[in-house]
């Protein structure tokens, strides 16, 4: 096998570890394997000597209409590359690499295998008015059931695909994403930071809409408890609105916006509660991580990702109760405020979750999980 993985970059985010990982995998395994990237940024570790392309080296603040337009064009450079290396099977990460994966079959006779990989839950991250959304939408539906193989993170991912967008079942496959434990373990955590006399519970993720902060912020407010802490780590275009909100709900002395912090596992293994309040999700690796930490976990019942992690068994328009932690509905202050009690008033529930949580995420951790890859690839 001869692999090619191409992705715009390496400049942060949850695919773009998987990708370091994979291909550090395949490196160390003697596999030949060739990343092919969009962008120079790189902010994941790779070893030294992997083979690594370019098919442009673009500009970090490009529109989303020239990157549109540029899709053919990419697609035929990497066609060309493709031949020259005389790749077996191409993987593609993320919406738009694999827009160009596929196309780059029209302009190259050369066989090979296309894989793509899809992290998101395109119904839902692709339901917002405008141009992009729209665009997005059917070239999923045109482009992705004309690949050989799909592999999304989790099941519900792949439903969407198979529901919605014309994806065959038979081309689906689910690796859910990988968490490397050794480096979570050899974290020290951040001992005295927070006030033991509290309840501190932390959230992790970008500062927008989809990640619905703001609906953690009010379930603090709807408490009316003035020993609980919330930890806000992360940055987005709304901080600005989420400080307003603070300051309306008179909880500066509650709720902190953190920004962003590279290594936040060393506050998650001080906390006593991880919460995650987002509207929509591929597969959210922060979970894993939270879990990781030994913490116990109240998050939304978004589609898709928590249910699979926990386990959950049924949902319903309440609290819903699991091994490793609580689920919620999404778009609910009230429930996550009653979420948040529950933990609060059971410190045995607490322990238990931490517990069980120690088996969990065994699950996936990161060899595992990145055999599982080279397998589905080779299958």
């Amino acid at each position: 096998m001869r692999l090619g993985v191409l992705i715009y970059s390496l400049a942060g985010g949850g695919a773009e570890r998987v990708v370091s990982y994979l291909v550090t995998f395949c490196h160390n395994n003697k596999i030949d394997v060739h990343l092919i990237l969009m962008n120079t940024n790189k902010k994941y570790k790779i070893p030294e000597g992997l083979n690594v392309h370019y098919i442009e080296k673009s500009q970090d603040n490009e529109s989303g209409i020239l990157k549109a337009l540029k899709i053919p064009l990419l697609a035929f450079k990497y066609a060309k590359l493709v031949k020259k290396l005389q790749l077996t099977h191409s993987l593609s990460f993320l919406t738009r690499p694999c827009f160009i994966n596929i196309l780059s079959r029209k302009f190259t006779s050369h066989k090979f295998k296309l894989i793509t990989n899809e992290r998101a839950f395109p119904s839902l991250q692709y339901s917002y008015k405008g141009l992009q959304s729209k665009f997005n939408k059917k070239m999923i539906k045109t482009l992705y059931k004309k690949a050989d193989l799909l592999i999304s993170n989790s099941h519900g991912n792949a439903q969407d695909l198979i529901d919605n967008f014309e994806v065959s079942s038979d081309k689906m496959k689910v690796i859910h994403n990988p968490i490397d434990l050794d480096k979570i373990k050899n974290i020290e955590p951040e001992n005295g930071f927070f006030d033991d006399s509290k309840f501190n519970i932390v959230t992790v993720g970008r500062l927008d809409v989809g990640k619905n902060h703001k609906m953690l912020i009010e379930a603090v407010g709807k408490l009316e408890n003035s020993s609980t802490r919330l930890y806000i780590f992360g940055e987005g275009n709304i901080r600005t609105e989420l400080e307003e909100t603070i300051g309306t709900l008179n909880l500066k002395d509650q709720v902190f916006l953190m920004g962003f912090d590279a290594n936040p596992y060393r506050y998650l293994k001080c906390a006593d509660l991880f919460v995650f309040g987002s509207n929509h999700e591929g597969f959210p690796n922060v979970l894993l991580e939270a879990i990781a930490c030994q913490l116990p976990i109240l998050t939304t019942n978004c589609q898709s990702g928590p249910s699979e992690i926990m386990k959950l068994g049924e949902a319903k328009e309440d609290l819903m109760i699991t091994d490793y932690g609580i689920l919620v509905p999404i778009k609910n202050a009230d429930l996550m405020a009653k979420g948040i009690a529950y933990f609060i008033n059971n410190d045995s529930y607490i322990e238990e979750c931490k517990q069980n949580g120690k088996t969990r995420i065994k699950d996936f951790e990161k060899n595992y999980i990145l055999s599982k890859y080279i397998e589905t690839i080779n299958s």
